[in-house]
């Protein structure tokens, strides 16, 4: 399938939309009321710290919703002002956190339901209209809903789609995709539709697997099944790993994607010399500004001087969970929650530990003065934030009481 042909061609059909449909004003109303927070913008003002009693909350000088979050709920609400009677789907979810889904539900905003992991389209109907989340949909998807006859509103973040433009160069050259992200994140999935050939690879542990394979060879039976969920149809490591592009889904961490691009760079250049490099391997820069802020201003926060670090945002939120392996890889106490009710009484919390399941900690804050650092997803509405932060300073009073 030609997808860049496909893509163009939908862009310019009449039941397309990739932009609002004239209701900023009054869906930036409903959004600031719900989303936006006082308090937030307080301690904004206030250097990003805000003092009561024996805490000090310190703030992240970057957190929180992104330009391309904020974009695609608004494009969500608005195409519910402007179908007010017509059945509105979504392919999934609009970002990665819960109160903004739930929001988008109360909307009268359907998800697509999922049997046995695959999503049934069987429910949508022509004239329907569906919502592309912000992290984009896979080409098949768009492919079956426009020939459904759908009304198909695209949210999905410049940033994904720049990547999109990525791997499309790299398969007019005929490289092989290498894709920084979780092969079952739904954005990597849509990566990898719009990729020729493509490999994903996790960490810098599958990487330098991959790369030694490149350098080395190996056990082709072997790498076929660490791969197996990974690779594109009909791979093969021995043919496909001549020539390589490097992209990522966006949320991942940027240092590791740096590293991942040097890896396969100096790879390519001690496989074929120097003179040859271009011709077996092809780089651009996909890291999202956002994230990259994000993750900045969390690597800052570190360096204070902070006993304990809460990250606020979904569980499933990739972004988020590359806050909370900052603070792991510092060595200070943290704890990922996607909503204040995680916040229990008794000086408890239940949280999630990377890659683990929820648990409870007991006496989670010390006693005496404290100061805590907070961060949020890009996801993470301030308000969510507000109410963690009023939270902690509640539990903290009942602790000294």
């Amino acid at each position: 399938m030609d997808t860049k042909a496909f893509k163009r061609a939908l862009q310019k059909s009449d039941n397309y939309h990739r932009k609002g449909f004239g209701h900023q004003e009054e869906v930036t109303g409903v959004m600031n009321s719900v989303y936006q927070s006082p308090l937030i913008q307080q301690i904004r003002d206030n250097n990003y710290t805000l003092t009561r009693g024996e805490v000090t909350i310190r703030l992240a000088q970057a957190f929180g919703f992104c330009w391309g979050v904020e974009r695609a709920v608004a494009i969500a609400y608005e195409t519910r002002q402007h179908f007010p009677t017509e059945r509105i789907w979504i392919t999934n979810e609009i970002i990665h956190n819960p109160s903004v889904n739930q929001h988008i539900q109360e909307m009268n905003v359907e998800f697509i339901p999922v049997d046995e992991g695959k999503k049934d389209f069987e429910v949508v109907q022509a004239g329907d209209v569906v919502i592309l989340p912000a992290f984009g949909a896979t080409v098949q998807e768009m492919q079956l809903l426009n020939d459904k006859g759908c009304t198909i509103v695209d949210t999905t973040c410049p940033w994904v789609s720049k990547v999109w433009n990525s791997v499309e160069k790299h398969k007019k050259g005929n490289y092989t995709s290498i894709i920084h992200g979780k092969y079952k994140h739904e954005e990597t999935l849509a990566t990898s539709s719009f990729a020729g050939t493509y490999l994903i690879v996790l960490n810098m542990a599958e990487a330098e697997y991959v790369a030694n394979y490149i350098l080395n060879g190996g056990d082709k039976a072997e790498f076929m099944a660490k791969f197996s969920k990974a690779v594109s149809p009909g791979f093969d490591p021995d043919r496909d790993l001549a020539q390589v592009g490097i992209a990522n889904q966006t949320t991942m961490l940027k240092s590791e994607t740096e590293e991942m691009g040097k890896l396969f760079e100096r790879t390519m250049m001690k496989k074929y010399g120097p003179a040859e490099l271009n011709q077996h391997f092809l780089a651009f820069n996909t890291i999202c500004d956002a994230t990259q802020e994000r993750q900045d201003a969390m690597l800052d926060l570190v360096e204070d001087q902070v006993d304990v670090i809460v990250v606020i945002g979904g569980y499933n939120s990739s972004n988020t969970t590359q806050l909370q392996q900052i603070a792991i890889d510092r060595g200070i106490p943290s704890y990922h929650i996607d909503s204040a009710s995680r916040i229990l009484p008794g000086n408890r919390i239940e949280h999630k530990p990377l890659h683990q399941e929820l648990e409870i900690a007991e006496n989670w804050l010390p006693s005496g003065p404290l100061v805590i650092g907070v961060t949020s997803g890009a996801s993470t509405p301030d308000k969510v934030v507000e109410e963690a932060i009023e939270k902690i300073f509640a539990s903290k009073a009942m602790a000294v009481v």
